[in-house]
């Protein structure tokens, strides 16, 4: 066997210079790991103030523009308008929907809760109707032995709606900060432009670093502005006007429009059963009737003129990734955690099959960066 002269002096440079390399990469690692837990507690404010930043800068952009680019004047006004515009609205509406449930389960103590006996046809139903019927007879005729014989069910089921309430007050009070956190990004839009580009060449490269930044904002844009955006704005519409019109549970039915409209199931499911409560209930006048129903099918419409005028191309992330995203999102962060969840996916998703393209840094489904012109994608990139 042919033996090898090895030199210890080399041996021992090489060793020092592994060990040297292994503290200095456990240090880094010890570092990062300490100053994710400083700033995890933060990461979803930031994350949203970010998504906030980069689909209103053209607008803080424009309004900037007209306020003699006066950065910071036009981000403080850009905020105020989103708070009382926004944020009073969904208040409310949150402030309905934990009335909804709290008043839900003090009439249910209080054996106050009135439940109308099934029809017969319900039992025909099939597979479940039998079911069904058996159920709903006993909460109607003996409310409370249905309670006593569901009650962990029922007690876990009024904690976690509870608890959801209390996770969207905790969500509105991190989004009126992260809107603040968000009129700084963009009041400091340039060095943010520089500094997104930076950290994607050093990522991506050189050469394809400008493209993954405008690959990120394309898509952050184009979750925010139209899928989230819509489904948003329509909920808020038909919160409002249920609340107004009086319709019971007016902030749950809002919460189950936006999660619908993000799925992009139509609102019809949503506001078509709350005309049929208005002319059947019997508790409206002709007149208000009338001007309810109006306002309930311009709400429920209004995502046919709001995409085109948000949604600009199209979103090329497919509708599952994008469900996903929010219904994850909310699990993990509540309410504020859905708008998240559901822009980060769609942006792990387009930067997936960039990779799996190869070549080129566009996704399968399509290119995003046409969602923005040459010019508006430079102004973009500031607040990315």
């Amino acid at each position: 066997m042919q033996q090898y002269d090895t030199n210890p002096e080399l041996e021992r440079r090489l060793f020092n210079k592994l060990l040297d390399v292994l503290i200095k990469a456990g240090l880094i690692l010890a570092l990062v790991i300490t100053c994710y837990g400083i700033f995890s507690p933060f990461l979803t404010l930031m994350l949203w103030a970010l998504i906030l930043a980069v689909t209103l800068y053209p607008a803080h952009q424009k309004l900037a523009a007209r306020l003699g680019q006066r950065q910071g004047r036009a981000a403080t006004l850009l905020v105020l308008c989103g708070i009382v515009l926004i944020v009073l609205p969904t208040i409310w509406l949150t402030s309905s929907l934990a009335d909804t449930i709290t008043g839900f389960i003090h009439a249910m103590k209080e054996n106050s809760l009135q439940i109308p006996l099934p029809a017969e046809s319900v039992a025909n139903w099939p597979v479940i109707g039998k079911k069904v019927y058996g159920i709903w007879h006993q909460a109607a005729t003996d409310l409370p032995a249905f309670i006593q014989s569901m009650q962990p069910k029922i007690g876990n089921i009024a904690k976690t709606a509870l608890g959801m309430v209390a996770s969207m007050g905790t969500g509105m009070l991190q989004f009126i900060v992260s809107f603040a956190v968000a009129g700084i990004i963009m009041t400091y839009g340039l060095p943010g432009q520089q500094s997104a580009r930076a950290i994607s060449a050093r990522i991506m490269g050189e050469d394809r670093g400008d493209e993954f930044a405008t690959l990120c904002t394309a898509t952050i844009r184009a979750v925010a502005q139209g899928v989230i955006g819509v489904a948003f704005i329509q909920a808020i519409m038909l919160g409002l006007v249920m609340a107004i019109a009086g319709i019971p549970a007016a902030g749950l039915l809002a919460l189950f429009a936006l999660i619908l409209g993000i799925a992009q199931i139509p609102a019809a499911v949503i506001f078509i059963p709350c005309l049929i409560y208005i002319w059947s209930s019997g508790d409206y006048a002709t007149a208000p009737a009338i001007a309810y129903s109006v306002l309930l099918v311009i709400s429920g419409l209004a995502d046919n003129v709001l995409k085109p005028l948000l949604l600009g191309r199209g979103v090329d992330a497919p509708m599952p990734i994008i469900l996903l995203g929010a219904l994850g999102g909310m699990v993990s962060s509540g309410i504020l955690g859905m708008f998240v969840g559901a822009t980060l996916l769609a942006i792990g998703y387009q930067i997936f099959m960039a990779w799996v393209a190869g070549h080129h840094l566009t996704p399968l489904a399509g290119k995003p960066a046409q969602l923005d012109d040459r010019t508006e994608t430079t102004d973009s990139g500031n607040a990315s």
